[in-house]
């Protein structure tokens, strides 16, 4: 039996399926979807694509940022009976976009391809400036966190992380995901001098879900909660279980991967 999205996954006769992978600011948008009456990513995506097609496009993407969340390589994917070289759909797109938005490549992908229930897992980095003043040239595209963080206890908590688990202690109010099941398959943090990475790849996410628990990991590592404390977190399934929600400011969807037959792609990390 079909399932009912199964509809989503095939384009139109006549019309050819291109995947396309875009980088953007989110300080000035309100999340990647589509809404009446504010800006978004979609809308400016589907304005400047519609452009270069002649006809009005609707795209799919792998996965949707929230307000103020930034990417350096989101996948989407978009349906046309209109023939461009891949440079054409590129160089058009990226022509009709702000500067704040660009595409990095495009390519035509088979027709079972789907941005989003195609994909195998998402990678997020997380950034944190952690000293005691702030940023001035990074602002809006670092998360500043002035108190001292041990990143060696955060990385041995976040390990209570790994695998499935029921993550409704890390899920946002405003989620609309049917199941609060996740897999993580790696949670890695990382410091350079003054810089700390969070880098958390996933099946998928729950909304706000890498902020709350980056939150919950600052707790950590400033010793207000013990270092085990994430499996009483886990279990018990409510969201004020957590920790804080971090600042959207220092977050990017940076890769997607896909079954190789369908497309290869690589993470592209933001560049500090």
């Amino acid at each position: 039996m079909n399932r009912p999205d199964d509809r989503l996954h095939h384009p139109q006769p006549g019309r050819r399926r291109y995947a396309m992978a875009v980088e953007y600011d989110g300080q000035r948008y309100h999340g990647w979807q589509r809404q009446r009456d504010v800006d978004s990513v979609q809308a400016r995506l589907e304005n400047a694509i519609s452009r270069v097609a002649g006809h009005p496009i609707t795209v799919t993407c792998a996965g949707r940022t929230d307000r103020g969340v930034h990417a350096t390589s989101q996948v989407l994917h978009f349906d046309t009976a209109v023939s461009r070289p891949e440079q054409g759909w590129l160089m058009g797109t990226m022509s009709n976009l702000p500067a704040d938005i660009s595409p990095l490549w495009v390519k035509p992908v088979a027709d079972v391809f789907h941005a989003r229930f195609s994909a195998l897992s998402r990678i997020y980095r997380y950034v944190v400036l952690n000293r005691t003043t702030r940023p001035a040239l990074q602002r809006r595209r670092i998360t500043w966190w002035r108190w001292p963080l041990d990143e060696i206890r955060m990385q041995q908590a976040a390990q209570d992380l790994l695998g499935e688990h029921d993550f409704s202690s890390f899920r946002g109010k405003d989620c609309q995901a049917n199941s609060p099941v996740r897999t993580i398959e790696s949670i890695r943090i990382q410091r350079r001098d003054d810089l700390l990475f969070f880098d958390l790849t996933a099946n998928a996410f729950l909304h706000h879900m890498v902020r709350n628990i980056v939150g919950t990991l600052f707790e950590i590592g400033m010793q207000i909660r013990p270092e085990d404390d994430l499996s009483r977190v886990l279990a018990a399934k409510e969201r004020s279980a957590a920790g804080i929600t971090a600042p959207a400011d220092g977050l990017y969807l940076t890769g997607v991967r896909y079954p190789e037959t369908l497309l290869k792609t690589q993470p592209v990390w933001p560049q500090f």
